[in-house]
């Protein structure tokens, strides 16, 4: 007899009955589970004109590249700002793309060429792609954190005279989070112009990479598992959301109660942690903050989903934040910006929700509009 596929077997299952030996369960799951897929693929039609703006699409430059010892990701389209990309952009029906730069970017630069490599940096969006392709590119200011007094000047600069939409910082900047006193003139700054930060992941140093990943076989090493354990696969979401504790323990909310903060990758895995944070720092720091502990995510965070396509996950953390925090993202170019817009088409929520996921929320919280095609 010919081997039967899963397919296979639930058809024949299904149609001789229980007495298959398939379970009631079973067959009602399988059944289930397409009237789910209609149904999916029934909101992805209604739902194929929703625009698309992307709050966490990256660029580098070769210089970048170089500096930071990341030449490796020069195929993957980084660089690329132009054809390549605007093409990728309109086969996925992404009307906006709001860049920055590759992590670390240039924030471990210190003196004059940090100040001058995050100027040009800057500059090279303004006269590039934003120059080319009017309206379709946004950018996040790039900043050398090494000189917080430096980075407040050039954030303000880039807001005023280029228009750009805030700044992005990557992880912990030398050893220092951007709780420490030395950044309040860049906090104070972007809650000045009423602009966010938002925080994405960076490189652990280099003593915790030693104490928390460098315990790997040689043989694993030459795969360079401890380095993506260290960040994609796990580091760096946990240290995104330490430093985000770190800013509400600290106060820098009560002293900036306009700050705005952005973090992606679906919250960064707060949202399975975020009952048990607030009720366990709720305890301890009722009487050193301002408000409740959780009010200051509702109040001064926002959320996207970069790289983290699952349904699951958007439904965790609209289980905790309101929609009215949550925006749309893709990780490009290392996730793929159609496997994104596709999957968020099909996603089970109103309308309404749905606009403000992909474009609304963003379009109030940077001032912007989605450009007319």
């Amino acid at each position: 007899m010919k081997p039967m596929g899963r397919r296979s077997f639930l058809t024949a299952a299904t149609a001789l009955g229980v007495g298959a030996g398939l379970s009631t369960h079973a067959i009602v799951s399988a059944a289930n589970e397409n009237e789910t897929s209609d149904r999916t693929s029934d909101i992805s039609l209604r739902d194929q004109d929703l625009p698309f703006i992307g709050t966490e699409e990256t660029f580098s430059t070769h210089e970048l590249m170089v500096l930071n010892d990341r030449l490796f990701l020069e195929d993957t389209g980084l660089a690329e700002l132009g054809p390549r990309r605007i093409g990728a952009m309109d086969e996925a029906g992404i009307n906006v793309q709001i860049l920055s730069a590759h992590t670390p970017g240039v924030q471990n630069v210190k003196g004059q060429r940090g100040i001058d490599f995050a100027y040009r940096l800057n500059k090279m969006l303004v006269d590039g792609p934003m120059a080319t392709y009017p309206g379709r590119f946004k950018a996040f200011a790039t900043l050398p954190l090494q000189n917080p007094e430096a980075s407040a000047d050039e954030l303000e600069r880039t807001v005023r005279e280029d228009g750009f939409l805030g700044c992005l910082t990557n992880g912990i900047i030398g050893k220092k989070f951007l709780d420490h006193p030395d950044f309040e003139p860049l906090l104070a700054r972007a809650e000045a112009l009423d602009v966010p930060i938002y925080i994405h992941p960076g490189l652990p140093p280099d003593e915790v990479f030693e104490i928390y990943y460098s315990n790997m076989l040689p043989e694993y090493q030459r795969e360079f598992q401890d380095q993506v354990l260290s960040i994609s696969a796990y580091g760096w979401h946990q240290e995104v959301v330490t430093q985000c504790l770190r800013m509400i323990t600290s106060g820098v909310f009560d002293r900036h109660p306009k700050l705005q903060i952005i973090i992606g990758h679906m919250g960064e895995g707060l949202p399975f942690f975020y009952k048990r944070v607030v009720e366990k720092m709720s305890e301890v720091t009722e009487k050193s903050l301002n408000k409740p502990f959780e009010q200051y995510f509702h109040d001064n965070f926002w959320f996207t989903t970069s790289a983290f396509p699952q349904t699951e996950l958007l439904d965790l953390l609209l289980n905790y934040m309101s929609v009215d925090r949550v925006m749309f993202a893709t990780d490009y170019p290392f996730a793929d910006m159609k496997n994104q817009t596709d999957w968020f088409r099909g996603v089970d929520l109103p309308r309404e929700a749905k606009e403000k996921i992909a474009f609304r929320n963003a379009e109030k919280l940077f001032g912007i509009k989605v450009p007319v095609k």
